[in-house]
């Protein structure tokens, strides 16, 4: 099917959308669904609109043009805007382009990220902890709502593991280039000599998945009760409130020891356990399809080393998209992140693109 055909059934599909609202003989869900389906629709067909309308003006300058008893000076005004207006085809033509890509169909769920110290020992755990924090703080710039659903932390300040469900617009589409191996290069804290080391922590960003996207059959899982410690004993529960949950099939096992509560640690654990089937089920997917996808940007693979934290030269380097900011401060505080995100889905698109032409 080509864009323009794709064009013309998007375009038919949103007038449909907005008479069945208009209709009035919807139910609440149906309404809900239908109003999701066109706030998605409408960005192509606003510009899908826009398109047309320069269309129309470039005809109007070319009949202009054509007329002989246009006066010179006029024909080089029109001249100069029709320059003008056929240099922005190409760009709306290029954004409509992107817009027709297929959706991840995860990519407006919420995320839940997590971010496991990997080699380097305390040193790792400190950087776990600045990467939680960045991306604390990144959630927070773009009005995203944070909760965790598992911690534990060193005595040093560090973070051994956590996990954090992050809810807002378009979460999981910004974050899911972030899974992979995050390695730093420093000199720790700890370190008298002064040497640099290098050690690394994991992130994994999951769609959270609803119970309407994963069926789990409860005589699967295997549930653990503990009793919850803290860093340094710090923390510690009397009662078995802390939960892990193996998932037998898969092997999976989840713990949280977050809340004092064992149905809200429960709770938070099946919602950890439901993201990591959802994302078992999509890895095998994208894993059928990777032989396809050789200019894709990141597996998703956890082993992936995908970004290089710098700090005697200040620099953050993306090793899939051979990317070097000099600006390490400002991207561990969060602000700068999105320079590095949105080249990394502008790349993939670009990608995507390659595919379908």
């Amino acid at each position: 099917m080509s864009v323009m055909e794709r064009l013309d059934g998007v375009i038919l599909r949103h007038a449909e959308l907005a008479a069945l609202m208009a209709s009035g003989d919807l139910d609440a869900g149906q309404y809900a669904d239908y109003s999701r389906e066109y706030a998605e629709l409408s960005p192509v067909v606003e510009k899908a609109q826009e398109l047309k309308s320069l269309r129309q003006e470039l005809e109007g300058l070319e009949e202009l043009l054509a007329d002989p008893e246009t006066d010179s000076e006029m024909k080089e005004l029109a001249e100069a805007e029709r320059q003008d207006l056929r240099d922005q085809v190409p760009d709306i033509e290029e954004s409509l382009r992107i817009l027709l890509l297929p959706k991840d169909a995860a990519d407006e769920k919420n995320a839940i990220l997590e971010i496991r110290a990997g080699t380097g020992g305390d040193e790792a755990a400190l950087f776990a902890g600045d990467l939680m924090r960045m991306y604390q703080r990144y959630a927070e710039m773009h009005g995203w709502q944070t909760e965790f659903l598992d911690l534990s932390e060193t005595e040093l300040g560090g973070v051994k593991e956590a996990a954090l469900s992050i809810a807002g617009r378009g979460v999981f589409a910004r974050l899911k280039f972030e899974s992979g191996v995050h390695r730093v290069q420093r000199v720790p804290t700890t370190e008298s000599g002064g040497r640099i080391h290098t050690s690394a922590a994991t992130v994994a960003v999951l769609p959270e998945a609803e119970e309407v996207d994963i069926q789990i059959d409860t005589s699967d899982l295997r549930v653990d009760t503990y009793r919850a410690s803290g860093a340094g004993g710090q923390h510690v529960n009397k009662t078995d409130s802390a939960i892990r949950i193996t998932h037998l099939p898969t092997g999976i096992v989840v713990q949280c020891q977050d809340e004092k509560s064992q149905h809200k640690n429960r709770a938070k654990a099946m919602k950890v356990l439901r993201a990591r089937l959802y994302d078992h089920e999509r890895q095998t997917l994208d894993a059928e399809r990777a032989a396809d996808r050789k200019t894709q940007v990141g597996s998703g693979d956890r082993s992936e080393r995908i970004r290089t934290y710098n700090f005697p030269q200040g620099r953050v380097t993306d090793h899939r998209i051979n990317l070097t900011l000099h600006k390490l401060d400002r991207i561990l505080a969060g602000g700068e992140l999105d320079e590095v995100i949105d080249l990394l889905i502008a790349e993939d698109q670009a990608a995507r693109l390659a595919e379908v032409q």
